[in-house]
């Protein structure tokens, strides 16, 4: 009795330091460093944790997919996996890179607008974006601000200058449709608190404006000044006389240099020789812009 006791005591130490053994290669192999390289992982739709597993073991993002599966059954519950493109940096564990892939972390690609620019030059950087769904090629403006929603608004200046991070799969429309609710939501935010003695019937009135003032000048802290002349000349009824206004009309006729007879060839957008404010935005005014155009320096200038 006393024996088969000793021998059962034996049994359960062995057992006992193989699990230390097993519990500590485990804790090694979840947590040391590993060089899974730069090098982009694409995860498919309805990908389970034992093929997630066996696909960066055999890409060698892991050095093998035991340990893996073990790891994603007690810290992914769930184990369902967001489909994208998943990058890794040299240095990271078994457990972190499960931990970005089942937080669904996946590679996002930038695309800036920036101040200042047409919407042709908006569309020009989007069509450039890697990895983005072309969806408006071959449109006219009219078309897509139908598909934007919002059919009859010229798209110029209609969009917030920034920079949009997506994911691969989405498309251009995506990137307009943001753009734009943020134009909208900080005009509107500006509108809201503007200075009472601004002569604007409208936020879009402000906004063309505040497109001009951004063509104007490229200096934050002379915004306001411009602002505040060109707000004294639309209220003394003076034609506001501003050259980015005419090359904006001139379009593809524009050579690089303004001519004499571009300032005295009228267009809707020839501020020299049509009072008041163009059609439309030129441009995409930035939220300094927006700003300096609804709360001008004060001043009597008129130039």
């Amino acid at each position: 009795m006393k024996r088969t006791a000793s021998i059962a005591f034996k049994f359960v130490g062995v057992i006992v330091v193989i699990a230390t053994l097993a519990a500590g290669y485990l804790a090694w192999a979840w947590n040391r460093p590993l060089n899974p390289g730069s090098e982009i992982y694409l995860v498919k739709p309805g990908t389970g944790l034992r093929a997630l597993a066996n696909e960066f073991s055999r890409r060698r993002v892991i050095p093998e997919s035991v340990s893996f599966v073990m790891l994603g059954y007690i810290v992914v519950p769930k184990r369902d996996f967001k489909a994208g493109e998943y990058q890794f940096r040299d240095g990271m564990s078994a457990r972190a890179i499960l931990t970005q892939v089942a937080a669904g972390h996946v590679v996002e690609y930038p695309v800036r607008l920036l101040e200042g620019w047409t919407f042709q030059q908006v569309r020009e950087e989007l069509e450039s974006a890697p990895r983005l769904a072309q969806t408006l090629a071959g449109l006219s403006k009219a078309e897509i601000m139908q598909r934007m929603g919002a059919p009859g608004v010229h798209p110029e200046g209609r969009f917030f200058p920034d920079t949009y991070f997506y994911t691969a799969g989405s498309n251009d429309l995506s990137i307009l449709q943001r753009a734009y609710a943020k134009m909208q939501a900080r005009l509107r935010q500006e509108w809201e608190s503007r200075d009472t003695n601004v002569p604007f019937a409208t936020a879009d009135e402000a906004l063309i404006l505040a497109s001009i003032v951004e063509k104007e000048t490229g200096r934050s802290e002379e915004r306001g000044l411009v602002a505040g002349v060109f707000i004294n000349r639309l209220n003394k009824r003076i034609r506001l006389q501003t050259d980015p206004t005419v090359v904006y009309g001139l379009g593809e006729k524009y050579d690089g240099r303004i001519h004499k007879r571009d300032l005295l060839t009228d267009t809707p957008y020839n501020t020299y020789t049509r009072y008041g404010l163009p059609p439309t935005p030129i441009a995409m005014p930035g939220v300094a812009s927006l700003h300096a155009t609804l709360h001008p320096e004060q001043t009597n200038a008129l130039y």
